[in-house]
């Protein structure tokens, strides 16, 4: 082939990233302040600007800075009063901090299936688990890789289930849904500023509501829950989770970036849409009719037809090459030769070991969750579409290398060896 030929034994100099930190100098001036004032721990002039600039950028009424995203899911599953045994409607294909804070306070999740329309949450089987488990008081939904959900669906649906919703939007700070900012649709949301999001801190997390009790108590809990009193007292259990005054250095340095990084993002979209014409493939999808997604990542689906053979076990891939088609396992270690990062797109939660017995619900019913590998083609449902829609995406789809500071002419060489292997 031409890439093999003429690249096989030039890879890129210095890696491609999927998505690295961008920084930019205010970020250090902070960092400085916070060491010159000796304010280095969980007080300070940098944690009560970040908060209130995220407030200002979301339109939230509070913010509460705090370790990590799942720290601030952790506090927020707290806040909707869940007991033990007590089944929650998760998300499915995300990242596992979604999910694992409904474990600590002793929640069973019950996984939704995902939607073609924004890889988000499903809301025909979100209706359908309300059926079956018309109890549920609590849904905790991830926007994937920058794209919102369905939100005037899905709420409307949990208002009708008086059914509280937690917002994971870790993924899409600055993406908005019909003009509202991702992280302000439910009772409690949070936002991430790990060290790959599109505002990095390093690490760091943020509890985002409009209820300033709730507020209040994120911040006491977050403090080991020390009580007003001249000695350290305590009369619940507490956390370590609040945000360092350093950290917060960083991310309110990036602040003032954030939408020159969603313009940039976008920019790496759309190269990548029009570089990839003429081929079996198509990007993360989104309505721009409703939605104006923060392209954290860009992403692609190859076509069922497409699709060479390929199996996923526990831990390990396999595929067999075939003329004219490719396969993700085959793109991400063609790209990895290169020197290039690429990712397989978020293992649904169903299918993890760890959640193997967890109930998990689409359109059409309920079932457990899968412990077999998945070969491309799968249980079609009614509707002739695979009836495991989350499975199906996982098995066709990547996350392809979105870094800003990627150059055109880097992205270009990239568009070339994907296109390489479909020859």
């Amino acid at each position: 082939m031409y890439i093999e030929e003429q690249h096989e034994c030039t890879p890129f100099a210095n890696k491609i990233w999927l998505s690295s930190p961008t920084m930019h100098g205010p970020e250090l001036e902070y960092i400085r302040k916070a060491y010159e004032t000796n304010w280095m721990s969980t007080v300070g002039e940098n944690i009560n600007e970040v908060e209130r600039m995220v407030c200002e950028a979301l339109g939230c009424k509070y913010a509460v800075a705090l370790s990590a995203g799942t720290a601030a899911i952790h506090m927020a599953v707290k806040l909707a009063g869940i007991k033990s045994g007590e089944k929650v409607f998760c998300s499915d294909m995300t990242f596992a901090a979604t999910v694992n804070p409904v474990l600590y306070e002793g929640g069973v999740p019950v996984f939704i299936d995902t939607e073609y329309d924004t890889w988000n949450m499903d809301a025909v089987a979100l209706e359908k688990a309300f059926e079956l488990h018309p109890d549920v008081r609590l849904v905790v939904l991830a926007h994937l890789y920058g794209t919102p959900a369905q939100m005037d669906e899905i709420r409307e649906i949990c208002n009708r289930h008086q059914a509280i919703i937690i917002e994971d939007a870790a993924e899409a700070m600055g993406a908005t849904y019909k003009g509202k900012q991702a992280g302000t649709f439910g009772s409690f949301n949070i936002v991430s500023f790990n060290g790959n999001k599109i505002i990095t801190g390093s690490s760091g997390g943020m509890l985002l509501t409009d209820s300033r009790e709730a507020a209040e108590k994120v911040r006491k809990w977050s403090t080991q829950s020390r009580e007003a009193a001249p000695w350290y007292q305590h009369e619940e259990v507490g956390y370590n989770y609040r945000m360092s005054n350093v950290i917060a250095g960083v991310v309110r340095g990036q602040m003032e970036y954030l939408d020159e990084h969603i313009t940039l993002k976008k920019a790496i979209y759309e190269r990548y849409r029009d570089g990839f014409s003429g081929l079996p493939v198509q990007m993360n999808p989104y309505n721009a009719e409703v939605c104006e997604p923060n392209f954290w990542l860009s992403c692609l689906i190859i076509d069922e037809a497409a699709m060479c053979r390929q199996v996923r076990g526990e831990n390990e891939p396999l595929y067999i090459k075939e003329h004219g088609k490719s396969c993700p396992t085959e793109i991400l270690e063609t790209l990895a030769r290169y020197n290039v990062e690429g990712r397989p797109i978020w293992k649904p939660m169903h299918m993890q070991p760890k959640f193997r017995m967890n109930e998990f619900i689409t359109r059409e019913g309920s079932g457990r969750g899968k412990t077999n590998a998945y070969i491309s083609g799968g249980v079609l449902g009614k509707d002739g579409k695979p009836l495991d829609v989350g499975m199906d995406i996982f098995n066709r789809g990547l996350c392809l290398p979105s870094d800003n500071k990627m150059s055109v002419a880097d992205q270009d060489r990239i568009i070339e060896i994907i296109r390489s292997c479909f020859e």
